[in-house]
């Protein structure tokens, strides 16, 4: 059989612990997960992002008229990349891109049509902006169709 408490210290010290501790420690046990805390972002580095077109991979390209020409290659920045845009002068342009969400690394790979455009000279300007809203620098091909 349980022992009896005599009223005085103890009760008074259960009766707190009840009604303060007790609370306390169910909600420290509680925790929050990792999702639900509250994070700071962290500063923009104040650079845009930078631009790498891998294929073709020289500055000045000549290639035959015919099948599409794919420029490939990738836009990078910690701060996320928000918007790429493809700057088409002597053929087909694009409108900007915006991954969703942004991401640190985007790749893409643009057709350009030479079919039918002997003699003609294209030149791809690519750049991108970053979640911050800084412009990187641009990235330029000029494609010789012969």
């Amino acid at each position: 059989m349980p022992k009896k408490l005599k009223p005085g210290r103890s009760t008074a010290f259960r009766s707190r612990f009840r009604t303060l501790v007790f609370p306390a420690l169910i909600l420290l046990a509680a925790g929050c997960e990792e999702r639900d805390r509250l994070t700071f972002p962290t500063p923009s580095d104040g650079v845009g992002p930078v631009t790498i077109i891998d294929q073709p991979a020289n500055t000045d390209t000549t290639v035959e008229a015919g099948p599409d020409l794919v420029v490939s290659g990738r836009i990078v920045d910690s701060d996320g990349v928000s918007t790429v845009y493809f700057l088409v002068i002597g053929g087909n342009q694009p409108g900007p891109y915006r991954p969703s969400p942004a991401a640190d690394t985007v790749w893409f790979g643009l057709p350009v049509s030479t079919s039918g455009r002997s003699g003609q000279t294209i030149t791809v300007d690519i750049y991108g902006v970053d979640s911050q809203g800084n412009e990187g620098a641009h990235s330029t091909r000029e494609i010789i169709i012969e």
